[in-house]
């Protein structure tokens, strides 16, 4: 029975490989597509964060938006009018002391961050 399934799945395979071949050869594979698609979504969480020192605001209301972030805009003001940030300050312990005194929550102050170096 798993030898019947095994040979299946190969012959599956094979069509399968036989159609992308009848495309165009501008066209990726599915496998190739889909792991294109990773590694631009893990490019894209990386570059998705902004310098908290030197990103102008605009920049920042960018990042904090894609990051899920309320009214990204009047955030995105407080990281600046709070600068500059210690370079080894991973955390941006000082910018979430700063935003503590707004009563942001905590979840919104983690978003925050998670789009931001300093």
């Amino acid at each position: 029975m798993k030898i019947k399934l095994v040979a299946a799945a190969l012959v599956a395979g094979l069509a399968t490989a036989a159609c992308s071949a009848a495309g165009t050869a501008s066209e990726p594979a599915p496998a190739a597509t889909a792991s294109a698609g990773a590694a631009t979504a893990a490019a894209g969480a990386t570059a998705g964060k902004v310098s908290a020192n030197t990103a102008d605001e605009s920049r920042i209301a960018a990042a904090l938006k894609a990051a899920g972030v309320d009214n990204p805009e009047r955030w995105a003001e407080e990281v600046v009018e709070y600068r500059p940030y210690a370079a080894d300050d991973a955390d941006l312990t000082s910018l979430r002391q700063n935003l503590a005194k707004y009563n942001p929550g905590e979840d919104t102050v983690n978003k925050i961050v998670s789009a931001l170096t300093p």
